[in-house]
């Protein structure tokens, strides 16, 4: 008889076994995101707890490669409210991340060429370690938002309309 395996409570996260910490939504509104990659980051201990705790704002945030490794910076992580004097750290150093050097090479090359950022999309927990979901965008002008809007009104009362036509069948009869 085989053995059963050991059964694990799920985390409130979504299906794929992450847990969110912290998004920027207004990013897919400010920013045009071409492609996103997956990092690891550099903590300490009490940047861990706070974490855990569910203490993090991204929206400041922004990468950038430096000396050949990605650096994050803006973030703010709280200190962990138990950790005093020694066990404390700065809530708004710069922070390491943690991605495969073809990746950092790829970054570098396409925000050298102007025009490009890279900005945090999600900070979340992904088999118990912290990662950062990064998105490599494209600055949208004030128009471009609004033409955004404005082809998102006109999807939503299109699809509006056709729910009512095929509930109620045709109305122009």
């Amino acid at each position: 008889m085989a053995k059963k395996g050991k059964k694990t409570k799920k985390s409130k996260g979504t299906d794929d076994g992450t847990k969110l910490i912290a998004s920027y939504k207004r990013a897919y509104r400010d920013y045009e995101i071409l492609d996103t990659y997956e990092a690891g980051m550099v903590l300490t201990g009490s940047e861990v707890k706070s974490l855990r705790e569910g203490n993090a704002q991204i929206a400041e945030g922004y990468a950038r490669v430096r000396r050949g490794e990605m650096w994050i910076d803006g973030i703010h992580i709280p200190p962990y409210t138990n950790a005093i004097g020694f066990g404390a750290h700065d809530p708004d150093r710069e922070r390491k991340l943690l991605l495969n050097r073809a990746e950092i090479d790829k970054l570098d090359m396409r925000t050298a060429q102007g025009g490009l950022t890279i900005v945090p999309l999600r900070l979340y927990w992904k088999g118990g370690r912290a990662k950062m979901e990064l998105g490599l965008a494209k600055g949208r002008s004030k128009s471009d938002k609004r033409h955004n809007l404005a082809e998102r009104d006109a999807d939503r009362e299109m699809t509006t309309a056709l729910n009512l036509r095929n509930k109620y069948g045709h109305l122009d009869d």
